[in-house]
């Protein structure tokens, strides 16, 4: 039996997840802030993160368009607990990454990338 795209989804989070003991989260959201699949800790609202996460990359995409950047490929957050990373997968969609403070961030960032170029093939 084939599985379900949100189980596939899913399965490529844990797999995120597993790649380091830093990644503490992480959420595929819709443009439009609607949790597609999500490995969150039972702490943390996945409603909250959806439509934080859509707000963030609209805002993201409006800073760099009227500053010249170009189209926006990924925002980083770091606050003094750790670090949320959301990265642009295709047009529709948006994944987030919660991360430990202690996290080495280029690590993080090279299994994002390959997480990322999976879950376009998915969606």
């Amino acid at each position: 039996m084939s599985k379900s795209r949100t189980e596939q989804l899913v399965e490529r989070l844990r797999d995120l997840q597993a790649s380091s003991g830093d990644v503490e989260g992480a959420a595929i959201v819709s443009v439009d802030g609607l949790s597609m699949a999500s490995v969150l800790s039972g702490d943390i609202e996945e409603d909250r993160v959806s439509a934080m996460s859509a707000a963030m990359l609209s805002l993201g995409e409006r800073i760099a368009s009227e500053l010249g950047r170009g189209e926006l490929d990924q925002v980083n957050v770091k606050g003094d607990q750790g670090y949320v990373i959301l990265t642009s997968v295709g047009e529709e969609a948006v994944l987030t990454v919660l991360a430990r403070k202690e996290a080495k961030l280029g690590l993080i960032l090279l299994d994002v990338n390959r997480a990322v170029q999976d879950l376009v093939k998915l969606l």
